[in-house]
């Protein structure tokens, strides 16, 4: 579905999950936890990723984050019942959480619609090397991304922030109106008059959003913007690079689908070095902060 994660496995949950309080953040709190530090930086965006897709309006946002919320649920409702959901006292967990409220006041910027997310993060112990955030703010990591590639703060807030990107740029609501748009033959003009079945596309998606694969320019721009919230948010740039040198190191033995979806290649290191003196003084001014 996106950077580290290949989430078919998982695809059968089907118990319901209530969100813990402690799992939740709503962004306006996490605007108060940050005191303010999001006030503190330029508004303009300092990376160039365009904009966003316009396939995305064809998929109503509410009834796609609804769906990814209730996936969400279901995937930590089977991970717990398997032992494997980190309790809310677990460290790594306490850690991701902590870097989850240093970026997401930076988010609003990139989508006005996350101010009013429910964001979650949790943790699951697994020896995948995956990672994810669900339309909407649902976020899940594995102790595999952790442990295996030992990352460094900044580094994990690389994945943090790639893994935001991708639901803050819409890329799976553009995915899921690409693919059924064409799958059902839907002229642009019966979309644009009612949307036709893609709203029932949105609110019944099964384990669509499992399944979905990112282009290489949604991943280009994950990269981008994750690397402009990490910087915000005080983490140094240049771990951005040493994290895909980590990656490529992994090889193959990251996991099913893992380098032929998220490739680590040395273009997308250049691609990041390129843009790291862009976000350097945005990084400096957070850390005087």
């Amino acid at each position: 579905m996106c950077l580290f994660c290949d989430l078919k496995t998982r695809a059968n949950a089907r118990q319901a999950a209530s969100a813990r309080p402690d799992h939740v953040w709503n962004a306006r709190r996490a605007f108060v936890l940050a005191a303010g530090a999001a006030a503190a930086v330029p508004a303009l965006a300092q990376v160039d990723v365009g904009q966003g897709s316009a396939l995305r309006n064809l998929v109503p946002a509410e009834e796609l984050e609804n769906a990814a919320g209730k996936q969400y649920g279901q995937m930590m409702a089977e991970a717990q019942a398997k032992g494997a959901l980190a309790p809310a006292s677990d460290p790594q967990l306490q850690r991701l959480r902590n870097i989850a409220r240093r970026q997401i006041p930076h988010a609003p910027p990139w989508n006005a619609r996350s101010t009013g997310w429910q964001w979650e993060v949790n943790l699951i112990r697994s020896d995948q090397i995956n990672a994810f955030c669900m339309p909407g703010g649902k976020i899940a990591f594995y102790t595999g991304i952790l442990d295996k590639l030992k990352l460094t703060d900044d580094e994990t807030a690389m994945i943090m922030g790639h893994e935001m990107a991708h639901a803050l740029r819409e890329h799976a609501r553009a995915r899921v109106a690409k693919t059924n748009a064409t799958g059902m033959g839907l002229s642009i003009a019966a979309q644009l008059l009612g949307l036709g079945q893609l709203g029932d596309v949105a609110a019944n998606l099964g384990t669509q959003l499992l399944s979905l694969k990112y282009s290489r320019d949604d991943e280009t721009e994950a990269d981008l913007v994750g690397l402009e919230l990490a910087a915000r948010s005080a983490y140094l740039p240049r771990a951005s690079v040493t994290l895909w040198q980590k990656m490529a190191a992994a090889g193959g033995g990251a996991g099913p689908g893992f380098l032929s979806t998220h490739p680590s290649g040395p273009n997308r290191i250049r691609e990041l070095e390129a843009n790291l003196p862009k976000v350097q003084g945005l990084y400096e001014q957070a850390r005087r902060g």
